[in-house]
């Protein structure tokens, strides 16, 4: 296994805090909240960088207006569907009062502020229903499932984010057939208007896991600012440096890594029927990926494993670490049960990578084509087995700088020289 940097040219942010008040200046909120108004900020369930800086500046923004800002729990059926999962998952993602300067109101419960013109009733998180005004802040990237013309970002925030559970599930049904895309058009315009959606701000990320760009957008705007954004995030996803491999270890999956754990978008493991390459040939339809096998679940995703029923093999370690009430809330949630059926488990880590070989066609070990990643959304160092030495040699961005050596596992059968300790 040769240890390889990859050297990729990406934008950066270089003061997350500062670009969100400059962005929020541009919103003129003086004028969209009343003096003293409370407002909410949902607050999710990914792992984003400076997720705690972002919201603490906007917190600190709005109090110097003279505005009360508080954060509410926006993830769905996200830890366990319970008050104390979701502050719990916060927590873990060292969001907190003290982190971000705002007290945090959770709760389970939400309103139902209107309907859609189909009749589907929408629903607010309750405390979030109650404020003068909500500014939302999130992620923009593609999503793990559906493929559209918006998909995971600011619209997903104000409507599965801040559903909560029922209303979570009431949309993912309804996605089955309309689509997302079709489903936002029809009910965030409810949450903009009776919930009193101020603004958004939209971030972007690279291919680092760097802050790339901070977007303020207009309540009017969202819709169509988001469709234009997706398609920035679209350039900036991180991506194998190959297309093949006989065999993919992941180190480690979590929800705060991606919706399903493992990131379809990088592995090319979307679905089991392949409908998202049927709509889109090139994402995640350009990889090809053998054999998935993943060694552990992070701490920060409390047990949630869904997008386990993607992977292959995991070992007994793994399984261990699995919630199987979470995970299968969220996949019935979001209505992919398949995503959390359990993979073959196999004693340790070193069982699971031989049985990956052994399984991947008439390829000699020796000859493989594995990749070692830590996560899917940390590929800036990563190992890569001897058969891909040429096609290293011929690619000035990627430089080998370790020759290595054979995988090594202890007594008990568990790698030695993860690539999580090289981050």
């Amino acid at each position: 296994m040769l240890t390889v940097h990859r050297h990729m040219e990406a934008p950066r942010e270089n003061d997350p805090a500062e670009a969100v008040r400059r962005e929020l200046a541009t919103l003129d909120l003086s004028s969209r909240i009343p003096a003293a108004g409370t407002v909410a900020i949902p607050v999710g369930s990914r792992g984003i960088r400076n997720i705690p800086r972002i919201i603490g500046s906007a917190v600190l923004f709005l109090k110097e207006l003279g505005f009360e800002p508080f954060l509410v729990p926006a993830m769905g059926s996200h830890g366990g569907g319970t008050v104390e999962g979701q502050l719990q998952v916060l927590e873990s993602l060292d969001i907190t009062q003290e982190s971000t300067g705002a007290p945090i109101r959770a709760s389970m419960e939400t309103a139902v502020i209107g309907q859609t013109p189909r009749g589907l009733p929408v629903h607010v998180d309750r405390h979030a229903s109650e404020a003068d005004a909500i500014l939302v802040i999130n992620r923009v990237k593609p999503h793990t499932e559906f493929r559209g013309s918006v998909e995971s970002g600011l619209l997903k925030m104000m409507l599965i984010g801040l559903g909560k559970l029922e209303g979570a599930a009431i949309y993912h049904r309804a996605a089955v057939h309309t689509g997302f895309s079709t489903l936002a058009g029809e009910a965030v315009p409810v949450v903009i208007e009776r919930a009193r959606v101020v603004g958004g701000l939209a971030i972007l990320e690279n291919a680092r896991d760097e802050t790339a760009r901070i977007v303020a957008v207009r309540p009017e705007e969202i819709f169509e600012r988001e469709v234009v954004l997706l398609e920035e995030a679209l350039e900036l996803i991180a991506r194998l440096p190959f297309p093949r491999a006989d065999v993919l270890l992941v180190d480690r999956m979590g929800k705060e890594i991606s919706g399903v754990g493992v990131d379809p978008n990088v592995t090319g493991r979307g679905s089991l029927d392949g409908w998202e390459r049927r709509q889109d040939g090139l994402r995640p339809g350009n990889v090809e990926i053998t054999r998935l096998v993943v060694r552990e679940l992070t701490r920060e995703t409390h047990g949630n494993a869904l997008g386990v029923g993607l992977v292959d093999f995991i070992p007994k370690r793994m399984e261990d670490q699995i919630d199987w009430e979470k995970t299968s809330l969220n996949a019935i949630t979001a209505m992919v049960p398949y995503k959390a059926r359990c993979p073959v488990v196999l004693a340790n880590d070193r069982e699971c990578v031989s049985t990956a070989l052994a399984t991947c066609g008439l390829v000699e070990p020796a000859a493989a084509r594995l990749m070692h990643i830590a996560d899917t959304l940390h590929i800036g160092v990563l190992r890569l087995s001897e058969a891909y030495r040429s096609d290293i040699e011929k690619r000035s961005d990627l430089e080998i700088i370790d020759e290595g050596d054979f995988l090594k596992f202890d007594s008990s059968g568990t790698l030695e020289y993860p690539v999580i300790d090289l981050l």
